[in-house]
């Protein structure tokens, strides 16, 4: 029996405040459909933003908005937990928090630096994922919009970077955390998949996004890479959203531990 949507589930996205990738994501599982989906940012009043165009949207969508640090161990639990409480369930997470480094070389890199970095693109994503794992592997298994495919009982997509898979100058520690990004996300991918979860990255080139548009200095370091790209263009937050929710559907059934880069080209240069 088909279903309506191809996501008739709960969808968790993180890092969803404001106009980015996160509230991008969001915004896509509505439109697709969805119509249970759990909310987290840092910024309680870019988060509101994100409910907010949700909600006149798609006035059907039950969302749940909760703001907080996902760096603390604690928060990230209590955050599916309360997501579990109010859903029952989570079948689709997209961790998408994530911020950007300065331009600075190793022996300029105060640990200050690193381990906010660290923190927050890698541990802040292992930290989200690991407490979405374990929900998932205690749930049943969700039926599927083509009865001819397996079967799975959750899907998840990190957001790394195409940083994670190229260097670029005066980047090592934001590559560094996006590299790890990636090797978790395989080793996930092998872990869980007896347990029909389903872990996935996407990797995005320079987007339009407020960390790279609103700072002059940050956009200017950054377009000269977009003009690199085959396309030659930035892309934009609805277009890795695209990437992000095909990864989490079935139509993707077999697709497991896959960097998926969405970046006009730039890596194939």
């Amino acid at each position: 029996m088909l279903t309506k949507t191809l996501f008739p589930g709960v969808a968790v996205v993180t890092g969803a405040g404001g106009t980015g990738i996160g509230a991008a994501v969001a915004k896509a599982f509505a439109a697709a459909g969805c119509e249970r989906i759990a909310i987290t940012d840092l910024n309680e009043t870019t988060l509101e933003q994100t409910r907010n165009a949700v909600a006149v949207a798609h006035p059907s969508t039950r969302l749940l908005a909760r703001s907080g640090n996902v760096a603390d161990d604690q928060f990230a639990d209590s955050f599916i937990n309360e997501v579990v409480r109010y859903f029952g369930r989570v079948d689709y997470a997209a961790n998408c928090a994530g911020v950007l480094g300065q331009p600075l070389r190793s022996s300029e890199t105060s640990l200050a630096e690193f381990d906010r970095l660290n923190n927050i693109n890698y541990r802040g994503c292992w930290l989200s994922s690991r407490a979405q794992l374990r929900q998932m592997v205690r749930q049943d298994t969700l039926p599927n919009h083509d009865s001819s495919r397996p079967p799975q009982r959750g899907a998840i997509v990190n957001v790394a970077s195409q940083l994670g898979i190229v260097g670029r100058p005066s980047a090592p520690a934001y590559c560094a955390s996006k590299s790890a990004v990636i090797g978790m996300t395989r080793a996930d991918a092998i872990d869980y998949s007896e347990d029909g979860i389903r872990v996935n990255c996407v990797c995005p080139g320079v987007i339009e996004t407020p960390m790279i548009m609103e700072k002059t200095e940050v956009r200017e370091a950054i377009t000269p890479a977009a003009e690199m790209a085959p396309m030659k263009r930035m892309g934009k937050p609805q277009e890795v959203a695209d990437a992000v929710l095909f990864l989490c559907s079935t139509q993707a059934s077999f697709v497991q531990g896959h960097a998926m880069v969405v970046d006009g080209g730039y890596v194939t240069v």
